[in-house]
């Protein structure tokens, strides 16, 4: 048995919403919630920290490992690890692997890979075959065997028709789609934002307009065909509006933000560093505020790490040669919670639940325990010390944190960090 000592409960679908309480959790199961529950000798560890916190399990709603296919860049094994020390229970798997999943039997293989693990792995699907955009993957096939979703990792549909058929076809089934909100067009070869710093740095830009031209077509292209549409790591104000706007007409849209387009902004570009080479790129810093304010507003569904790691041979390069991408699930949290308040960090890592068909737990007694444990009140800097994943290209280093995860239940699967 484990009890945990007065912790804030935060969790808008509980009774014990925003208050204090003692918990006990005996074979995985939540077994009783009180204000004070005394010790007996059967409890094998007691929780017990100064400004203790609780709420469901955190989900991480695009993550890629480089298993399988690039174990170089870190095993499943690996991510899972780093998962739970960033206070995730649950991780949705992006298909940006050796090879990617586009049939059930693939799905089923790697959500059953570590199921003796405290993190959940529910991978997404390919949304087309071998990702080229043209025709559709097996995606009921995917869908029944487990899929969270669909989804050409960081590349666009340009066929609208393609996006219009795959929309319509997962109606039947309610599976979420996912659209890179970029148009590859517009963007052509640009590897970071067009704005008044990066024009400085004599490297091919791409202007804003095309994430929100692609995101305005497929929006358009869900109006017609209905379904559930997600757009993935959105990093511009008017993007998030879009999408606000559609929601409000009663569209089954959403979107997420990546943790480093909160934080950063093209000002870190100045020194070349390919760690700040990232897509969607970073913007300037009044777009980048903007941005903040989106989430603090509740008009962001949630915010990712957009975990993507990378080894040194692909980013210790000249930056134009240096692949895109960053490391920072085992931070997010805390550096998510230096911007916003706790109550809104929550309720961004959770929501996931909201869109994809993962179902929600809840703390409340004769229910499974799936629980992260933190704090909310220390404040440090992200350093290398923080990283435990395999690749160490994390955009974040130097960041201003606030609080610490302590620990996760997945039912009989533990980890605590205290």
């Amino acid at each position: 048995m484990i009890l945990i000592k007065q912790a804030k409960i935060l969790d808008e679908y509980s009774d014990h919403h925003d208050t204090i309480q003692d918990i006990l959790i005996e074979d995985g199961i939540i077994k009783k919630i009180a204000s004070n529950i005394s010790e007996d000798q059967k409890i094998e560890h007691i929780i017990n920290v100064e400004g203790l916190h609780i709420s469901i399990g955190w989900i991480d709603s695009s993550v890629c490992s480089g298993e399988p296919g690039f174990e170089e860049r870190q095993t499943l094994k690996n991510l899972v690890n780093a998962a739970s020390i960033g206070g995730f229970t649950t991780v949705l798997l992006n298909p940006n692997n050796q090879p990617n999943p586009e049939e059930g039997s693939q799905i089923k293989s790697l959500k059953n890979y570590l199921c003796d693990q405290p993190v959940d792995l529910i991978p997404i699907g390919s949304l087309t075959l071998s990702q080229k955009g043209e025709h559709l993957a097996e995606l009921y096939d995917m869908k029944e065997a487990g899929a969270a979703g669909f989804y050409d990792f960081k590349k666009s549909i340009t066929n609208a028709n393609l996006m219009k058929v795959a929309l319509q076809y997962s109606t039947g089934f309610n599976a979420v789609i996912q659209s890179y909100p970029e148009n590859s067009d517009l963007a052509g070869k640009g590897m970071v934002n067009e704005d008044s710093t990066t024009a400085l740095l004599g490297l091919k830009s791409k202007p804003a307009m095309a994430e929100t031209v692609q995101v305005a077509r497929d929006l358009q292209i869900l109006s017609y065909t209905g379904g559930l549409l997600h757009f993935p790591t959105v990093s511009l104000s008017e993007s998030v509006n879009l999408i606000d706007e559609a929601r409000s007409q009663g569209l089954s849209a959403s979107c997420s933000v990546s943790i480093n387009n909160l934080l950063l902004d093209s000002q870190s570009l100045l020194g070349f560093e390919a760690n700040f080479k990232l897509d969607p790129p970073l913007r300037n810093e009044e777009e980048k505020l903007a941005l903040v304010q989106d989430v603090k507003s509740g008009k962001v569904q949630m915010v990712t790490s957009d975990h993507i790691p990378l080894d040194i041979e692909h980013k210790k390069l000249e930056f134009d040669r240096a692949k895109s991408g960053a490391t920072a699930i085992e931070v997010t949290f805390k550096a998510l919670n230096a911007v916003v308040d706790t109550y809104t960090s929550v309720k961004l890592l959770t929501g996931a639940y909201d869109v994809f068909p993962i179902e929600r737990p809840r703390i409340k007694a004769n229910q499974k325990a799936v629980i992260t444990m933190f704090t909310d009140s220390e404040n440090d800097t992200i350093t290398s010390t923080d990283l435990v994943s395999t690749s160490k290209n994390c955009a974040l280093l130097g960041c201003k944190t606030r609080g610490r995860v302590l620990g996760i239940i997945n039912g009989k699967k533990i980890k605590i960090y205290e």
